[in-house]
């Protein structure tokens, strides 16, 4: 049996102004040339501690983060057909509001370039099937430190006339108050006017203390933060989105959540479960009904998932809450979590996903097939 499509909605690229941006900046986040090895990217605070010698802080950026030709060659070499770029997270959060639209167009415009370039050059009749050749889609960035929200809903509309754009990619703090916040109504609105998809994608992770302070944090490098912070991010914005109604004020709203959803598909009976007891909600000094539909209404209506977990339980949390597999799809987190060797080829970060995704739904091909292409392709509409 031929191997089915395989679609990568969860790969980001930085791209060459993107870059520039950044090694023109001091302060987090910021890319630091050393003097001697590879530049490096400072993208979480707790990289830049001054106890941490400045050409050891943060991580290494090689040609994976920039370079399409590098993320094609990556794609060929672990069976990827199409994959959907982003750029990745801060995206365009700390930018100064006079910046923000300009840069967003600019970035944007950049990715629907790229797009257009690889997919002319590998279809150039524009007739051949996803299958069997390396396509590009992309999610789009939005300028959430505009002056307004009137320039934020300018660029998604404007994003529907860019042909290869199939959604948009969002971090956790919104506008810089949370996703509860009403002044994201006309942006939730505008999404779902478009049905562009929104990427919901950590990075501010958890406060230093939630894991014993700074001292503790640096101590085990990434780890806590990524593997406990941005879970945790995920879910308590997913949630926040819940308790303010956001879910009942825009049900047709579609949101694509990174990492398999944080811990939400484990945590939602118990949110749930607090909900139906939960006496008063307070909205402005006065009591507000809570949510009016349950949030496992919503997983299966309004949430998609990506399997980037890493694990069989998590995956299979993560099928559960979806009702099946047809709201789940592959992804790699390329360029990050590169292997462990140098020298090896395969990404440790890539494998472990494919295994999780065999030994859970091995014996349903129909369902691999769905997860590693299949869901994509129909939601996204890259046929």
């Amino acid at each position: 049996m031929s191997k089915p499509l395989v679609v990568d909605v969860h790969t980001h690229v930085y791209p060459p102004s993107y870059m520039a941006m950044l090694r023109a900046r001091k302060t987090v986040p910021y890319i630091h040339d050393p003097a001697n090895g590879e530049p490096r990217l400072i993208i979480l605070s707790s990289d830049d501690d001054p106890a941490i010698p400045i050409d050891q802080r943060g991580r290494p950026v090689d040609s994976s983060y920039s370079d399409i030709n590098v993320k094609l060659t990556f794609m060929q070499q672990h069976g990827i057909d199409s994959s959907v770029i982003s750029l990745a997270n801060p995206w365009l959060d700390f930018l100064d509001p006079s910046e923000a639209q300009e840069w967003a167009r600019r970035i944007n415009d950049d990715l629907e370039e790229t797009c257009a370039s690889i997919n002319q050059s590998n279809n150039p009749d524009k007739n051949l099937p996803l299958k069997g050749r390396s396509s590009l889609f992309a999610f789009a960035v939005l300028p959430l430190s505009a002056p307004g929200p009137d320039i934020i809903v300018d660029e998604i509309k404007r994003l529907k006339s860019l042909p290869h754009i199939r959604g948009v990619i969002m971090g956790t703090s919104g506008l810089g108050n949370g996703l509860d916040d009403e002044k994201l109504g006309p942006i939730w609105a505008a999404l779902e006017e478009t049905q562009l998809l929104l990427f919901l994608h950590p990075h501010y992770g958890l406060p230093n203390e939630a894991f014993g302070g700074a001292e503790v944090t640096s101590r085990y490098g990434h780890v806590l933060p990524l593997a406990l912070g941005f879970p945790l991010e995920t879910t308590i914005a997913v949630t926040r989105m819940l308790l303010s109604r956001v879910f009942d004020k825009f049900p047709r709203l579609q949101l694509l959540l990174a990492h398999s959803g944080g811990t939400l598909p484990f945590l939602a009976g118990r949110i749930e479960s607090c909900i139906m007891h939960e006496r008063n909600f307070v909205e402005n000094g006065g009591v507000v009904p809570g949510p009016q539909r349950s949030i496992w209404e919503v997983l299966k209506t309004n949430i998609f998932l990506d399997a980037v977990v890493y694990g069989v339980a998590g995956l299979k949390a993560a099928a559960t809450v979806g009702g099946g597999t047809d709201r789940l799809m592959f992804g790699t987190d390329h360029p990050f979590f590169p292997p462990l060797n140098e020298g090896d080829k395969e990404w440790l970060s890539v494998t472990t996903n494919y295994k999780a995704i065999d030994e859970n739904f091995g014996d349903e091909k129909e369902a691999v097939a769905a997860v590693l292409g299949g869901n994509a392709a129909r939601i996204l509409k890259l046929e």
